[in-house]
């Protein structure tokens, strides 16, 4: 079974095409008209094995708020749909991420239970044009939508940069250990309840 999804989704802030594959080699197409977004979104597809492609049109005359709130709902929806019914996967993921002076953190668990604990301060408020603040939303918007606990903590660093990027690696990390299939569960659902 491929798990692959592709979406769209369209308002009258943004415009967004995303296809995702689960099980890829980490090939990346991504535009989204925010260069340090296509440049973490590219990161995420790298270290999680996922194969991505993100096409996106917003409204950045304004700011880079809503383009990137909104990738990160549709990438969580088609991570939600790409999974399917979850059976046979291991479920939870955890990566500790060094990258220079910083260290990131990312646990997950593919629960059905959306949720983000999100332990990370920037000590500048921006990266290039970028605000930091808006890794927080892009992450609780794909959590929320992908339909998973998603707890991301800084343990370590000062550069903004290795910040936000360890976030992103560790995320990919863990997301890829809890989607990946669990050789010992064959067909099963991860959970006393029988489904997730």
């Amino acid at each position: 079974m491929s798990r692959t999804a592709s979406l769209t989704r369209t308002t009258s802030e943004t415009d967004i095409s995303l296809t995702l594959s689960l099980d890829g080699s980490g090939r990346a197409d991504i535009a989204t008209g925010i260069g340090f977004l296509d440049h973490m979104l590219t990161a995420l597809a790298r270290h999680g094995l996922f194969d991505l492609t993100v096409q996106a049109k917003g409204d950045l005359h304004i700011d880079f708020h809503h383009t990137t709130e909104d990738v990160g709902i549709v990438l969580g929806q088609a991570f939600a749909k790409a999974l399917g019914d979850k059976r046979g996967i291991r479920r939870f993921g955890h990566a500790l991420v060094p990258m220079d002076e910083t260290l990131a953190e990312a646990a997950v668990d593919i629960s059905g239970r959306p949720f983000l604990a999100w332990s990370v301060a920037f000590e500048r408020p921006k990266i290039g044009e970028m605000d930091t603040e808006l890794f927080e939303e892009f992450f609780r918007a794909f959590a929320m939508n992908a339909l998973v606990t998603l707890h991301i903590t800084r343990r370590a660093g000062h550069n903004a940069h290795h910040v936000a990027e360890a976030c992103f690696k560790a995320t990919a990390r863990a997301l890829r250990m809890a989607a990946e299939p669990d050789p010992r569960a064959g067909d099963a659902v991860p959970s006393t309840k029988g489904m997730l």
